[in-house]
């Protein structure tokens, strides 16, 4: 491989590789037992030794594998990951998305990891750590699951659809959110929120929900998710015109992205804290 110029799939071989030894030592460290190392944003925004410990792992593996590239990173930002990278590649990881439910030993976390060019995700990983599940996507290549090629929901009423959304950790955003969640249940067929943003986009990507919105998602929550959710036919954008982004992240099949976009539009769920 280059330096220089990798192609998606080169980057997607080292993304898998990556994932995969990652997703198995937090699988091997939740069995040894988890406890809250840290907090974040408030006092329920934890932090495990794992987040901590697979993300320097990620890091290291990228350092021998792809020493000139960038590194952002949850726990870590770029701090650990050195200068940016003079070929435009950058990593984003998420050593655990849905730490929550990790902590509390819920199959329903995974390691994440991108790898964009040029500001562009080009490749993509999501691997569940308590099933082994496995996403990947690259530009142009597809979305996947364990070899089978996804495609989104093909739903078109709104009424029928089974919606996943998130909230976030500071109580007043999860108030606002908690009245748009209110608002906007009686007009689908229920909602799911099952706490780890990259799964609920990947499987949006293969309809086992028919769309996906949160608010206050970063970098690492949507990079790998969002392309695996893209290239399965999803429009991933945020509202009114912006792009996918803390603001809001809406993942909708064509048939049901502009009803589903107009009464999130209507109830302001980009707003709020």
């Amino acid at each position: 491989m280059t330096a220089s110029a990798p192609t998606p799939q080169e980057l997607l071989t080292i993304a898998v590789e990556v994932a995969r030894d990652a997703a198995a030592t937090a699988h091997r460290m939740r069995a040894e037992g988890v406890s809250v190392a840290a907090t974040k944003s408030t006092v329920t925004d934890v932090v495990t030794a794992a987040d901590r410990a697979v993300e320097r792992q990620v890091l290291a593996a990228l350092r021998t594998l792809r020493p000139g590239d960038a590194v952002l990173g949850e726990e870590y930002g770029a701090g650990e990951a050195g200068p940016a990278a003079e070929n435009g590649v950058r990593w984003i990881v998420d050593p655990i998305d849905g730490t929550v439910n990790y902590l509390y030993g819920l199959p329903y976390c995974a390691v994440s990891l991108a790898a964009e060019v040029a500001g562009e995700v080009v490749a993509g990983v999501v691997r569940n750590v308590a099933t082994g599940e496995e996403w990947t996507a690259t530009t142009g290549g597809g979305a996947w699951r364990d070899g089978q090629r996804l495609r989104c929901s093909a739903e078109t009423d709104l009424g029928q659809a089974l919606v996943a959304t998130g909230f976030g950790y500071d109580a007043g955003r999860r108030a606002h959110q908690a009245r748009v969640v209110a608002e906007l249940i009686p007009q689908v067929r229920d909602i799911r929120r099952m706490g780890a943003a990259a799964l609920d986009l990947c499987l949006a990507a293969e309809g086992r929900v028919d769309a996906y919105y949160e608010k206050g998602l970063a970098a690492w929550d949507l990079a790998a998710g969002g392309l695996v959710a893209r290239e399965a036919g999803l429009l991933v954008t945020g509202l009114s015109g912006r792009p996918a982004g803390p603001d809001l992240v809406l993942a909708a099949p064509p048939a049901l992205y502009e009803p589903l976009h107009t009464r999130l539009a209507a109830l302001d769920a980009s707003g709020g804290p």
